[in-house]
């Protein structure tokens, strides 16, 4: 990413965090997770089991995080993924609660606690899982990505034959 890119994308996804417009704007789980590093309950969140072609975006920010095609069941009850979709959308924090150490992943400019990263993940795939609360994001259909201003991420679904 060249420097007018990084430029472009601050401007685009940074946000002024107001305490106030986000408890507005969130649900009581969805602030908590993203401001406060709560966790959802397992199996009980909207996205652990959803399926259908499109990407996650930060609920706070709107950053463009992962990609159903890099879901995958992992049978730890939240979503998980084997990459983002961009590595520069996401900080990796040291977690040292609960007496474990962990990684926990931050969204670049909505500062939103999405969840932790593993090395438990699928190794044809690189090793990785993303662990991932349903309330740290907002899911975009793929026939919607356009629409809603994400035209650019169109490509990601997109079949390719070699000749």
């Amino acid at each position: 990413m060249n420097k007018n890119e990084e430029f472009t994308n601050e401007n685009k996804w940074k946000i002024e965090k107001d305490i106030q417009q986000l408890k507005e704007k969130l649900t009581p789980l969805q602030y908590e997770v993203t401001q406060n590093n709560a966790t959802e309950k397992p199996f009980q969140n909207e996205f652990y089991d959803k399926d259908e072609e499109g990407i996650y975006v930060d609920i706070v920010s709107g950053e463009p995080l992962f990609s159903s095609k890099d879901k995958y069941n992992s049978g730890c009850g939240w979503p998980s993924f084997t990459q983002p979709i961009n590595r520069y959308h996401i900080v990796d924090k040291m977690d040292k609660n609960y007496g474990m150490i962990r990684t926990e992943v931050r969204s670049k400019y909505g500062d939103s606690h999405l969840g932790h990263v593993f090395n438990d993940g699928p190794r044809e795939e690189g090793g990785l899982r993303y662990c991932i609360n349903s309330a740290a994001l907002r899911f975009i259909p793929k026939s919607q990505l356009k629409k809603e201003g994400y035209g650019e991420y169109e490509g990601i679904f997109e079949e390719f034959t070699r000749r």
